[in-house]
């Protein structure tokens, strides 16, 4: 049996399919006649709720919100050179779809740099702009929760992080 996570009501989670959640409950919930613990996650921005049993959460990923120390290591990797692999696109966005929903902050900013595209560059093509704005989102909710701010000042900061790189 799993290990259940130690996540109370109002505790801000990662859940990797849909990002940063909120948990508003832990209830009992009876499911093909059997009484489940779960954790009732709220997704604001999404308008979406999820009930996630408490023994399986860690199983398919859901975590705390990320450490100050691992959100500084993914705004510097926002600071690095992009790395575009030469695969077919197809192959690239099946791995940026991957990193993505891995729910892990790092390899998230690693596809918001590589996908991030400077006013003098070429246009995005839809699919690519879809897996950015994505990887984005998730990187600012996390980083507007881990730091008590609002989305917009996280996506400020994000986007000051990715201007400078253009100009550097």
């Amino acid at each position: 049996m799993a290990k259940k996570p130690e996540f109370r009501p109002n505790d801000f989670v990662v859940y990797p399919a849909h990002g940063v959640g909120q948990i508003v409950a832990v209830e009992k919930q009876e499911v093909a006649g059997y009484e489940l613990e779960v954790f009732v996650v709220q997704f604001t921005k999404d308008k979406m709720k999820l009930s996630v049993p408490t023994n399986k959460a860690s199983d398919v990923g859901m975590r705390a919100l990320s450490s100050p120390d691992i959100v500084t290591k993914a705004m510097s990797t926002l600071k690095g050179k992009a790395r575009v692999k030469r695969a077919m696109w197809s192959r690239r966005a099946q791995e940026y779809e991957a990193k993505i929903n891995s729910g892990d902050l790092i390899a998230i900013a690693e596809v918001v740099r590589d996908l991030h595209r400077n006013d003098e560059q070429r246009e995005q093509s839809y699919s690519e702009r879809q897996l950015y704005e994505a990887a984005l989102d998730r990187l600012t909710r996390e980083l507007a929760a881990v730091n008590d701010m609002d989305e917009d000042g996280a996506l400020k900061a994000v986007d000051d992080i990715l201007s400078s790189r253009a100009a550097a």
